[in-house]
């Protein structure tokens, strides 16, 4: 699956909340968020930028996929099949 080009900071937060994200802090630019949905807290930073570049974006998907033990092409496509 490709990857959205133009999918900001913001936009990402909001599609993180089903998996039970919320934000935390803001430093600067960059948001971090949390989720405890597994047993244990888990923390991402997102940064607060009109685009997120591609690599920035896999990086965030590969680390949640990880914390929720799902393959990164499934929850690729629960994000952003819609």
């Amino acid at each position: 699956m490709r990857l959205p080009r133009d999918l900001s900071g913001h936009e990402l937060i909001r599609l993180l909340r089903r998996y039970g994200y919320e934000r935390t802090r803001q430093v600067g630019s960059h948001i971090r968020l949390q989720s405890s949905l597994r047993g244990y807290v888990h923390y991402v930073t997102v940064p607060d930028h009109k685009t997120l570049r591609l690599g920035t974006l896999s990086t965030i998907l590969s680390d949640v996929a990880d914390y929720l033990n799902i393959q990164r092409s499934k929850l690729e496509r629960e994000l952003f099949d819609q």
